[in-house]
């Protein structure tokens, strides 16, 4: 009876209940794990690393899996090892072990976010190196964005996660963005899981990678620079850009902000954001329409008078007390008048100021630029059609003479530096551009070109007054100080109020230029917001000296880079080899290399990047022995140990 019972219910389970029981074996043997994707990299002009995908690793312990007799022998010797990596006591984890496995704790923390070095050294050390089923090792593996070079334009870079999308990485996440893949896994003996290849799978696609126009050594030269004029002059906030003048590319771009504790910090991309009134630097633009509508020349003679001008009640002050008497409005740039530069416009344009406004707006100077970088500040220019009582926006008969000095109007350190390079490129206004190329696992998938935003922002006859003024101003206006015989620069100075209106005034220093001043291959726009004013706020004592610190190291680098170009061609047998071993070792996507003799590091990152999970035996220095031959066909997944 009892076998006829058994025969029933087997039957009834295999033909009734059947389905619902397989389903539940395949959910306890079969799963789906995920194989994860990097997200593209970001690179500097040269190569240099910006942003890429890492692994971090957090590690805990099954203290209860650990043997009483395997942990007896050695948790003095784990102790003492976890000590050296950790720079804690070893009594501390003597304690803290002991305890654990008194309390039969199954996951027990050791670390988090370790780099893959010292993982790999911690997996090295007594009781851990008996891996997860003897040793109790568990460890979660996660990918992170890292930036090799720190915070080197880390405002630029940007990022792409939960707090949104900033910066070149926010901009073209859709081109960096990985995709992850999938496949299914088999539960085998010991817990263990095997991957069942078939079909049903996916494969990751890693993301595609952006090569930026940042040049790391020019970044390097402007932090620096402005970093030590903000710390000396107790600036709230600064930025500092270089373009270069024919082709528009960012070569840097630097935004520091000062912390709670005095520091200063990639805080907020103010050179994109901010629009303010720029100040003086404003005059060349007030100047340059003038000699388009044939107003004015620059060698017309201007009374400045006593440097005081009154408008409406209000007073335009020049910064040389007692004003600069009878001047031409070239030597009115110079010394950077603001009585002689408001009297030009408001003699030339009083009874017309849409004329004057339509020739700034012509210039760029009302509308947004349109950088892919989210974020950039909208400018303002008012305009006389629109009136409206109590609006600060609104036309009044103060607008035309304030606008003529740089006030009353808001432009952004990325649209000042846009005007000057044209000016600097013989009038041909170039788009800033801050990337070069889109690539896909090496191949060059887009290049970015120069895009031309105005051919022709004024006549040759203009522009070429205008270069010149820019030379003198260096050489006998406001920013004498800047001039060196050994190589020349051009630019203004400007110096503007804020917080005017809360009865403590602040300053904004500023600088604009281009240099060499002949034939000039950089434009360069420094920003100092808030410096403390009982030391300086002048632009030329606050910001040029920046732009001279740019200048001077730029062209001294590249004197010297020009000396070392020289010597490249001994150097050519030897690029030759290494490019012949990268095509044959390293750039066939599913073909195992040859890592023998390379840094382990290297090792390891050539091999993970075309999706081989890798384990190392021995030392971390140098490969010497490899389980895949050279040569052998590789599948995405597949382990390859190194010693």
């Amino acid at each position: 009876m009892l076998f006829v019972v058994l025969i029933v219910r087997v039957g009834f389970i295999q033909s009734v209940e059947g389905e619902y029981y397989r389903k539940v074996s395949v959910q306890r043997t079969i799963k789906t794990d995920t194989i994860f994707a990097n997200r593209g990299n970001i690179y500097a002009t040269g190569g240099n690393l910006l942003a890429t995908t890492m692994s971090k690793y957090t590690v805990r312990l099954d203290m209860v899996t650990i043997e009483n007799k395997v942990f007896e022998e050695n948790y003095i010797a784990l102790s003492d090892s976890l000590s050296t990596l950790f720079k804690k006591p070893s009594s501390y984890y003597r304690k803290y072990l002991r305890d654990a496995k008194r309390r039969k704790n199954r996951y027990l923390f050791l670390a988090r976010d370790l780099g893959y070095i010292d993982y790999a050294r911690l997996k090295t050390f007594p009781i851990l190196k008996l891996g997860q089923y003897r040793g109790g090792l568990i460890t979660e593996q996660r990918n992170v964005r890292a930036r090799p070079l720190g915070d080197l334009a880390v405002r630029t870079v940007g990022y792409s996660d939960y707090r949104g999308n900033v910066g070149v990485e926010g901009a073209y996440i859709d081109y960096l963005k990985e995709h992850h893949g999938w496949r299914q896994k088999q539960r085998i003996a010991k817990g263990q899981w095997k991957p069942i290849n078939d079909k049903n799978e996916k494969e990751p696609q890693d993301g595609s990678d952006v090569i930026t126009t940042i040049d790391v050594n020019i970044q390097d030269v402007v932090h620096a620079a402005l970093l030590e004029q903000l710390e000396t002059f107790e600036a709230d906030h600064g930025c500092a850009m270089v373009m270069e003048t024919k082709t528009g590319e960012v070569r840097a771009i630097v935004n520091l902000g000062k912390s709670a504790s005095g520091t200063y910090f990639e805080k907020r991309n103010y050179a994109i954001y901010e629009a303010q009134e720029p100040g003086s630097t404003f005059k060349l633009a007030s100047l340059l329409v003038g000699l388009e509508d044939k107003k004015v020349d620059t060698g017309d003679v201007v009374d400045t008078e006593k440097g005081v001008m009154k408008v409406y009640g209000r007073s335009i002050i020049d910064s040389h007390r007692g004003g600069y008497g009878k001047i031409s409005l070239a030597r009115a740039i110079e010394v950077s008048s603001n009585v002689g530069i408001a009297k030009m416009v408001m003699d030339a344009y009083s009874n017309n100021p849409q004329q004057f406004v339509d020739g700034i707006n012509k210039l760029g100077f009302g509308n947004k630029i349109g950088v892919p970088i989210k974020g950039e500040g909208q400018p303002f220019i008012p305009d006389p059609k629109y009136v409206k009582r109590g609006d600060p926006k609104s036309w009044n008969g103060l607008s035309l003479a304030w606008m003529a000095w740089g006030y009353g109007v808001k432009v952004t350190p990325l649209q000042l530096l846009t005007f000057y390079n044209a000016i600097a490129n013989d009038g041909v206004m170039i788009k800033p551009r801050f990337i070069k190329e889109l690539r896909h696992q090496g191949e060059v998938k887009k290049v970015f070109e120069s895009e031309i935003l105005n051919p022709k922002i004024a006549s040759k006859e203009t522009i070429t007054e205008l270069q010149a003024i820019l030379k003198n101003v260096v050489i006998r206006g406001t920013a004498e100080k800047l001039y060196s015989p050994s190589f020349s620069m051009a630019g203004k100075t400007g110096t503007c109020q804020t917080e005017y209106w809360t009865g403590n005034t602040q300053y904004v220093s500023s600088f604009t230029g281009f240099f060499p001043a002949e034939n000039p291959k950089y434009t360069c726009v420094v920003v100092v917001n808030k410096p403390n004013k009982y030391k300086g706020y002048y632009g030329a004592t606050v910001a040029a000296p920046v732009f001279k610190a740019i200048a001077q190291k730029i062209y001294t680098s590249s004197l010297k880079e020009k000396e070392v170009l020289l010597d490249l061609p001994k150097l050519a047998a030897l690029e030759k080899d290494d490019k012949k071993y990268q095509k044959e070792n390293l750039e066939i996507k599913n073909i195992m290399p040859d890592v023998r003799g390379m840094a382990m590091m290297d090792a390891v990152s050539v091999l993970e990047n075309k999706g081989l999970t890798v384990a190392v035996q021995g030392g971390l220095e140098f490969v010497k022995k490899q389980s895949i031959t050279k040569g052998v066909g590789i599948k995405r997944g597949q382990q390859v140990v190194l010693y």
